[in-house]
């Protein structure tokens, strides 16, 4: 049974660690390259030792413990499906409200880490269908995510996770089953877009340490490596529509294959570029992060796990180990989850929860066999009431075992 967490248990050990960020943000100075180093405002080497607010602006399925609706639009599908567009939209502000607040972020800091990676859809700054129409709801909650780390001094990246058109073509960047990114000027000039509007915003903010462009584009398919050339020369338009606001901040950029392969990159182009790789379900060795440090040393500029995780402790622990005798800085995934051990908090199943689980089996049906399998709304709309209280950080249980993990060093 999960228990609820108090914070007055938590492992004094892991209090207060690599505490860097408050007073050099407070002093109006920014984290920047230096060789192979990330450094502090002040010049010190910054190791990086972060987790990911995966499922919070981004919605994935199978923290949902859905199969076929993967994506946010899909998953959004399934739920306005259940209790109505209206209910859905009120589903969705709650649940912005509750997944994350001010009390995980000081719990992160609390335990040690000293980032967090803040993964976005570009939809909430702006309506696919009328690129001339700017909202307000992206940065209502980047404004409140990057409140809480300036307060309690922990680094923010910010990370678009799904791009206009899509730079992967499958669910975590909610596209239409295409890296159309890569294929239309317009998605790629909307792209350069939203991020100037997103660092004009922030180019003074301190406690921003940078922007992650691209989260992990160009899958491993056969039928889209014929994108890869183009990757490069994308980020270089980004970058400069970002550089025309903003000098401030390091600027993340991650590989093909899923984050996975530097070979398309030539010599930096920018004086604070940072290369961020990905690394899952791999054997933990040397050679599996060698050609990351080679990289590094052609170039002289800093590489960075940027997401990883969803394994067992022991593999979490063992690969943070390596990274660390590497001077990497790392980032896990995700941070918080319904029903699992596999992260650093946990919340409960609502009871019943199984009634949403087997509707979501039906996507893909047509209208009529879903209509006769359509659970009564006022009992859907209980159970999800309950996932979001489960949801709140009072009600999330510590997995202690997978935060030891993260700190293997004394």
């Amino acid at each position: 049974m999960m228990k609820k967490l108090i914070l007055s248990v938590i492992i004094v050990q892991f209090v207060l660690l690599f505490n860097c960020g408050p007073e050099s943000a407070r002093n109006g100075q920014f984290v920047r390259v230096q060789g192979k180093e990330i450094v502090t405002p002040d010049g010190e080497p910054l190791l990086l030792r972060g987790i990911g607010l995966g499922n919070w602006l981004v919605p994935e399925g199978y923290m949902f413990k859905f199969r076929g609706a993967s994506s946010p639009r899909l998953i959004n599908n399934v739920i306005s499906e259940l209790v109505g567009p209206a209910e859905a939209r009120n589903f969705w502000e709650r649940f912005r409200d509750n997944y994350i607040r001010r009390e995980d972020i000081i719990f992160l800091k609390e335990i040690g880490l000293n980032s967090v990676r803040v993964p976005f859809n570009y939809r909430l700054f702006t309506l696919e269908q009328h690129p001339d129409v700017w909202l307000d709801t992206g940065f209502d909650m980047l404004d409140r995510v990057i409140g809480w780390c300036r307060e309690a001094g922990i680094w923010v990246i910010l990370d678009m996770h799904c791009a206009p058109g899509g730079q992967t073509g499958d669910n975590i960047d909610d596209s239409w089953g295409w890296p159309w990114l890569f294929e239309s000027p317009e998605s790629q000039q909307r792209t350069a877009d939203v991020w100037r509007k997103i660092a004009e915003r922030y180019a003074d903010e301190t406690i921003v340490l940078g922007y992650d462009l691209l989260n992990e584009p160009i899958p491993h398919w056969e039928e889209v490596q014929k994108y890869n050339d183009r990757l490069e020369p994308l980020y270089k338009k980004i970058v400069s529509a970002i550089r025309q606001v903003d000098d401030n901040h390091i600027i993340f950029i991650g590989g093909r294959r899923w984050n996975n392969r530097f070979d398309v990159f030539g010599p930096p182009f920018d004086d604070k570029l940072v290369y961020t790789f990905h690394k899952y379900w791999t054997v933990v060795n040397d050679s599996s992060i060698q050609e990351y440090i080679d990289f590094r040393e052609k170039y002289d500029v800093p590489v960075w796990l940027g997401e990883s995780g969803e394994n067992s402790n022991a593999w979490i622990d063992s690969l943070t180990t390596l990274l660390e005798k590497n001077n990497i800085g790392w980032c896990y995934w995700p941070y918080k989850k319904m029903d699992s051990d596999r992260c650093i908090v946990g919340f409960p199943r609502p009871a019943d929860y199984d009634v949403i689980i087997d509707y979501a089996r039906l996507f893909g049906e047509n209208f009529a066999g879903k209509r006769k399998a359509l659970p009564d709304p006022v009992k859907t709309r209980q159970i999800l009431d309950e996932f979001l209280e489960n949801s709140k950080f009072e009600n999330c249980s510590v997995n202690e075992g997978y935060i030891k993990a993260l700190h293997p060093l004394p």
